[in-house]
């Protein structure tokens, strides 16, 4: 699973990086991305192919499928499984036409609390939030999918035709040696060499696209504990990432 990450650098600098135009304002820095806010996505202009030069949007974080009738589906489907996006009718047509890479500085993930550590509440051990990013402390670049929604919520636009909501859903697959200790499932990574192949939406190769799954070989990823004010949303500040000592009841909030 992957329920929030880091995403801090300004459009213009991510656009760059990964060779693709600005079509977006700034979304801010932000240390504790959560499902639903907006999010950068590296995609192919809708009518291109792989001589398109990519574009960075900005998208829902949340699927809402073309067939949704609200958008609170959008939830639910903050993730795909890799092993079935070529199953559910949600994710497969999509999985063949609409793919996109999502930037992150990093995303965290919790690791199962231990006996002498911080406790709820309740007493109870509490879980620890983990830092994973890379490290070399270059952007992740994650597999993901998107959507284009009628959004009949909002104002129509000035020439009265109705808004379309692009949302996004980041795909997940078995964890590899260095989350296994923490989680079981991971984010997508998709390799420098690979995005143009994964982007493409002409390329509907999905026998060799469903290669890009197996996380097993990745050595590239590194990890902290962070404190436990994380797992409040409203939380936003540079210090989220920073690293403390999981043993210490002083630098980790209880919950």
């Amino acid at each position: 699973m992957c329920g929030r990450f880091v995403a801090t650098s300004p459009p213009d600098q991510i656009a760059a990086y990964f060779g693709a135009d600005v079509a977006v304002e700034t979304l801010g820095e932000n240390f504790n991305v959560a499902p639903t806010h907006d999010v950068y996505g590296v995609v192919m202009p809708k009518s291109g192919d792989a001589t398109s030069t990519p574009q960075l949007e900005a998208f829902h974080w949340g699927l809402i499928p073309s067939w949704a009738k609200d958008r609170k589906i959008a939830s639910r489907m903050i993730n795909a499984r890799s092993e079935t996006l070529a199953e559910k009718p949600a994710f497969k047509g999509l999985f063949k036409k609409k793919r996109l890479l999502v930037p992150m500085d990093g995303f965290y993930e919790w690791r199962a609390g231990v006996e002498g550590g911080p406790v709820t509440a309740k007493g109870k051990p509490a879980k620890q939030p983990m830092f994973i990013h890379r490290k070399d402390d270059e952007p992740l670049a994650v597999a993901g999918l998107w959507s284009a929604w009628k959004d009949t919520e909002a104002e129509p636009d000035e020439d009265g035709a109705v808004r379309w909501l692009h949302s996004a859903t980041v795909v997940t697959t078995a964890a590899n040696a260095t989350m296994t200790p923490v989680h079981d499932r991971m984010p997508v990574l998709v390799p420098q060499s690979r995005w143009s192949e994964w982007l493409d939406p002409s390329n509907d190769d999905i026998e060799s696209l469903s290669t890009l799954f197996d996380m097993s070989g990745d050595t590239s990823l590194d990890m902290h504990p962070v404190s436990t004010d994380v797992n409040k949303v409203s939380n936003n500040r540079a210090d989220l990432i920073h690293e403390i000592d999981p043993l210490s009841p002083a630098t980790s909030a209880l919950f």
